[in-house]
């Protein structure tokens, strides 16, 4: 019989290669096989999974939702849009408005034409994003991506985007002036590692921005949705940036993302400037609101506060130390080794991401317990001894 990694090779395009496992179900923070071998997921989805797996309330909430109605287009509009919206600026506590896309890339194009309607009417004409930052893979977003490796090659791009060094404040103001239309920036750089700005860094980028009249668009793809402790990454930081954007961890597994503007950027938009036929889909936006209904910050910073603690007191020289914010952290290694750490991990009962040569990303489910954590904790010392090992 034909395997189902088979299968997959014979009819995807080779974009993704084969993914290194098949997963057939999943509970909580644990997930199972096809083969029946079971994981614990330290990655939820590359932070999507904010209520893990068959959460009871995101079942029910989507059960009922598509049962009720599934699709409406943005000609009509239902009742969980409406409540989804007025739920996400209750959350962040200032007056805006909403657009709701599919994913984080369609939030960012959003952004990114909304930035553009701006400097247009203001006779404003580039943009800046720092380097390694990631935004998305179509060709808007993919502009504003400072990672060579995925960039250059689908290049040259139509707009003017000039990239700084992420986390120099310095760096920034040079490269910001009254022909800007707006900075894009990620509270903290998911894909270039879990990298973290120094402290003050977004509330200085708030300063420039606002002092230079060009647009602060905060990417918050990753970081939102209690993955770091709080609601918003933003909000830890005090600052609130023109637009902020939202997807993975908003719809627990459902796909959905937000553009949410504030101050004048929420009605730069006019009636036909933008559309989804999709975004605002009844049932993502059901399962939307069963997330932000149940994600349990104080929860989430105690075993934030296990796993990074953890981390640190484990004395290993292929573990040079840990890097981010909650439940949104890299594993540092001394050795481009992070690929042998995976699959030395996966071997283990555990799934986590290599998102750079020498870095592990951990963005488990937001209810993972304490007890999860310590067994992770617990194998960790073996797993990097059989990836050193090689």
């Amino acid at each position: 019989m034909t395997s189902l990694f088979d299968r997959f090779e014979a009819a995807f395009m080779p974009n993704y290669g084969v993914p290194p496992v098949a997963l057939a179900r999943g509970e909580g923070s644990v997930v199972w096989g096809t083969d029946g071998t079971e994981y614990l997921d330290m990655f939820g989805g590359i932070a999507v999974s904010s209520l893990g797996h068959a959460h009871p309330a995101l079942v029910g909430a989507v059960s009922k939702q598509v049962a009720t109605l599934a699709h409406t287009s943005n000609l009509l509009l239902h009742e969980r849009e409406v409540e989804l919206a007025e739920k996400l600026l209750e959350l962040l506590q200032a007056p805006g408005k909403v657009f709701l896309a599919n994913s984080g890339t369609e939030a960012n194009e959003a952004a990114l034409k909304l930035a553009i309607k701006y400097g247009k009417t203001t006779g404003r004409s580039y943009f800046v994003a720092a380097e390694m930052g990631f935004h998305g893979r179509t060709l808007g977003a993919l502009s504003l991506t400072g990672k060579p490796s995925i960039r250059d090659q689908f290049g040259p791009f139509p707009l003017d985007v000039r990239f700084v060094p992420y986390g120099d404040a310095d760096a920034l103001a040079a490269a910001v002036d009254g022909d800007c239309a707006a900075v894009f920036l990620e509270p903290t750089q998911g894909e270039a590692g879990v990298v973290p700005p120094p402290d003050g860094y977004m509330a200085r980028a708030r300063e420039i921005t606002r002092a230079a009249g060009a647009l602060l668009v905060a990417d918050e793809i990753q970081s939102a949705i209690g993955r770091t402790g709080h609601w918003f990454a933003h909000q830890a930081d005090g600052y609130l940036p023109d637009v902020l954007t939202l997807a993975k961890g908003l719809g627990g597994g459902l796909p959905i993302g937000a553009c949410v503007g504030f101050g004048p950027a929420a009605t730069i938009f006019e009636k036909g400037d933008h559309g989804s036929t999709f975004g605002g889909n009844p049932v993502s936006c059901a399962a939307a609101l069963a997330v932000l209904e149940n994600v349990d910050l104080a929860h989430v910073r105690v075993v934030a506060a296990e796993l990074r603690d953890g981390i640190e007191a484990i004395s290993h020289p292929l573990l040079k130390g840990v890097r981010g914010r909650g439940l949104w952290l890299a594993a540092v290694l001394t050795e481009d080794r992070a690929a042998q750490v995976q699959a030395a991990a996966q071997r283990a009962g555990f799934l986590v991401n290599a998102v750079q040569p020498d870095a592990l990303r951990l963005a488990p489910p937001l209810v993972i317990t304490s007890a999860q954590v310590r067994s992770f904790l617990t194998a960790f010392p073996s797993i990097l001894d059989e990836a050193a090992d090689g």
